[in-house]
């Protein structure tokens, strides 16, 4: 494996215990320049695991709780009239930073939720004619609890889509949930963590992800995953363009972790439930929609 991505995950397990894949995966996520959505059941660790990851990667990070109350200039930020200065004064909302941790977002309503589509896509804030750049790297990492919880709303399709991987943690291994219970949970031991990396290096990590040789043999098979699910009548909706540029984002990244300048499609099988899971949705008597994933994967042979 790539030892400074390595060292991230080492350090980023001393945290959250037995979840080694998952932190791969969203390590991946970041390096393919992407959004991360965290689902599962409250008090899993979602927080923890996007807490961590700003912390070891050196970034400025931001958290927003998202309520049924919220506005979308708690987000964005506000103009406020400087009566000294006789003009309007634009203070920043917590959007302003490299990872913005979005809480819960699925408790927020459609409005407050859409405040994040162009901040997510363009890395910018247009507010009274103005358009403002975010810092780079910017990233959203979003937790939503399970949509049969009292108090959500459902994010839309469109939404959905903005996020390039969508993980769940789980419940830990006995082994692992034994280690929870004698450190407390984890969440003082991240102060004592040294950042692995700073913003910069990030940067340059990404870049070489891009540079990350993918040959046409396996864009072949991209291309067959992408063709099965628009004709296949297991599917209500086929994977989009961007879904196909996502799934080769992210096998370059976990190519790039396995420590290669070239991607494989065991890659692609790596990453294609974090990308795919949120994107796909089985029809109406196909095979249950927790096994879109593996049923895609079992029904394209590699070329």
């Amino acid at each position: 494996m790539h030892p400074t991505l390595q060292q991230i995950t080492d350090t980023a397990s001393r945290v959250i215990l037995g979840k080694e894949r998952q932190i791969r995966l969203a390590l991946a996520c970041i390096l393919a320049r992407g959004h991360l959505l965290i689902e599962d059941l409250p008090g899993m660790g979602k927080t923890t695991l996007a807490h961590t990851l700003a912390h070891v990667l050196g970034l400025d990070f931001k958290r927003v709780q998202f309520t049924s109350d919220m506005l979308p200039a708690d987000i964005l930020g506000v103009s406020v009239y400087d009566r000294n200065a006789a003009a309007f004064k634009f203070h920043p909302g917590p959007v302003f930073t490299n990872v913005l941790l979005a809480d819960e977002v699925n408790r927020a309503t459609p409005k407050t939720q859409s405040a994040l589509l162009e901040v997510m896509e363009e890395h910018q804030v247009t507010l009274e004619g103005d358009t403002r750049k975010l810092p780079e790297p910017f990233f959203v990492i979003a937790t939503q609890n399970p949509a049969n919880h009292i108090g959500t709303f459902p994010l839309p399709e469109s939404q959905l889509d903005r996020f390039l991987m969508r993980i769940e943690l789980g419940y830990p291994d006995a082994r692992s949930e034994r280690g929870l219970l004698k450190n407390g949970g984890g969440r003082d031991v991240i102060a004592s963590l040294a950042p692995c990396i700073d913003a910069t290096q990030l940067i340059a990590l990404q870049n070489e992800v891009r540079n990350v040789l993918v040959a046409d043999a396996l864009l072949d098979y991209l291309q067959a995953l992408l063709d099965h699910t628009r004709k296949s009548p297991q599917y209500v909706a086929g994977l989009s363009p961007r879904a196909g540029l996502a799934l080769k984002q992210c096998a370059q990244a976990w190519a790039l972790m396995e420590g290669r300048g070239y991607a494989i499609p065991e890659d692609v099988q790596a990453v294609l439930p974090g990308v795919v899971s949120h994107r796909l949705q089985a029809a109406r008597g196909a095979e249950s929609s927790g096994d879109t994933a593996a049923s895609l994967l079992a029904a394209v042979p590699i070329p």
